[in-house]
């Protein structure tokens, strides 16, 4: 397994099919930032569907940690990702 955080920019106007794609692997965390562990095989799964829907500037980012446990994540005001663990 591995950590990682995504991050994407893309028109407004196609939003909405990112954040469908992203709920199914990760959580949501805010607007445009999903987190959370995935299988290596997954994630490289995850990567060649988020490509081939990028148009010209747009733009998606992946981190990648070797486990959660290597992140320190503080959170200032509600925490979206526990009400997320719940779904």
């Amino acid at each position: 397994m591995v950590y990682v955080v995504v991050v994407y920019d893309v028109e407004a106007d196609r939003t909405r099919k990112f954040l469908t794609l992203l709920r199914r692997y990760l959580v949501h965390v805010q607007n445009s930032v999903f987190e959370g562990e995935i299988t290596e095989g997954t994630l490289e799964e995850l990567q060649g569907q988020l490509q081939s829907m990028l148009n010209d500037g747009e733009s998606i980012i992946v981190y990648e940690m070797g486990s959660e446990k290597w992140v320190d994540r503080s959170v200032y005001g509600e925490d979206p990702a526990e009400d997320s663990q719940f779904l």
